[in-house]
């Protein structure tokens, strides 16, 4: 069995968000045909996808072909809303999150995680205690808000209601920076998205929010965490040479809370993927895909399955152990039950 933690979805279809959210210049699907529709914000396309995107029977069909006996899914982040006022992004978020559930009906082989509506704490709060009753098993979260990452007090307090809730948490980077150098050959997505996430987990570090929240909150990093393996090793020369500035908030030097967080697959080749083992652990690193996305793994889990440095031991661990801890269930006979 192996568990896909990073999928997305995309509805067939949603109301005019200008009417029920109020505002201007919000995601729109455009339908091409029956297999085909581009996602529109404003007048500009933002991706085309496919019925893997809304169609479970679809999706069911390419887990079957890569071995994947369930995933994880979660939004796509250009719904999150976040530069919008809390009311609106308030009602998107409601919106899309009882979409989702429509979507996936129950199907036990789909876990979905909500969206919340990040920029107010406390109505993230609520959302999310809203999603949980009706099946959500966990959220999905964007990697700041504007000028705020994730040791905000605001984002920390909310992480920290996620933790007492039992409700884990995807990172996923989103609103990457442009500009003439980043705008060619999808960098945004190639150098942006990896500089995104290391720098969340480095604000989760010395901004003291790993300090902050209790060791039982399950927060997974897209992307392998991004680049912050590969430079852990400067991060922590940093810290111990010029602690009058990197040190934050941090009790701790930064390899001290490698046991915090996990990380997901999302790096393709056998060297990066024994870079994060080696980094974070065994126990820390689970598959993902960024299914149905044409920049994600296909087949699903395969960089896993030909690693030849994971003993058998370590390999189910990658495949669906982790997972299951993440999520926190368990694997029983017949499939998952919590």
């Amino acid at each position: 069995m192996a568990v896909d933690v990073h999928t997305h979805l995309v509805p067939k279809g949603w109301p005019d968000l200008s009417v029920a959210c109020g505002g201007d210049g919000w995601p729109w699907l455009r339908i091409d045909s029956e297999r085909a529709a581009m996602i529109m914000v404003g007048e500009t396309e933002f991706r085309p996808i496919g019925p893997q995107a809304w169609d479970p029977a679809v999706r069911r069909v390419d887990m079957d072909a890569d071995g994947i006996e369930v995933q994880v899914v979660s939004p796509t982040p250009v719904f999150f809303g976040y530069d919008r006022p809390a009311d609106q992004a308030v009602k998107l978020a409601r919106i899309f999150n009882d979409l989702t559930l429509e979507t996936l009906a129950g199907d036990d082989r789909f876990v979905p995680f909500c969206q919340v509506p990040l920029q107010d704490p406390d109505a993230a709060c609520a959302e999310l205690d809203r999603c949980r009753e009706a099946g959500h098993a966990g959220v999905e979260i964007g990697n700041h808000v504007g000028d705020k990452d994730l040791d905000d007090a605001g984002i920390v307090a909310f992480l920290n209601h996620c933790a007492e809730t039992g409700m884990p948490v995807l990172v996923h980077p989103w609103d990457m920076p442009g500009g003439p150098r980043l705008d060619r050959w999808m960098a945004r997505w190639l150098t942006g998205m990896p500089a995104e996430t290391h720098l969340s987990i480095i604000a989760m570090i010395l901004g003291g929010a790993f300090d902050a929240l209790p060791p039982y909150l399950r927060i997974c990093f897209a992307h392998g965490g991004g680049s912050f393996a590969f430079w852990l090793g400067r991060l922590e020369n940093a810290w111990h040479r010029r602690g009058d500035i990197v040190r934050g908030c941090s009790e701790h030097p930064p390899s001290h809370y490698l046991d915090r967080f996990f990380v997901d697959t999302v790096v393709f080749e056998s060297a990066p993927l024994r870079l994060l083992v080696d980094t974070v652990g065994e126990d820390r690193v689970l598959v993902g895909s960024d299914y149905p996305y044409p920049l994600g793994e296909r087949p699903v889990g395969e960089v896993v399955r030909k690693a030849g440095f994971l003993t058998a031991d370590q390999q189910q661990k990658l495949l669906s152990g982790n997972a299951l801890h993440f999520l926190g269930i368990n694997a029983v006979s017949g499939g998952l039950d919590e």
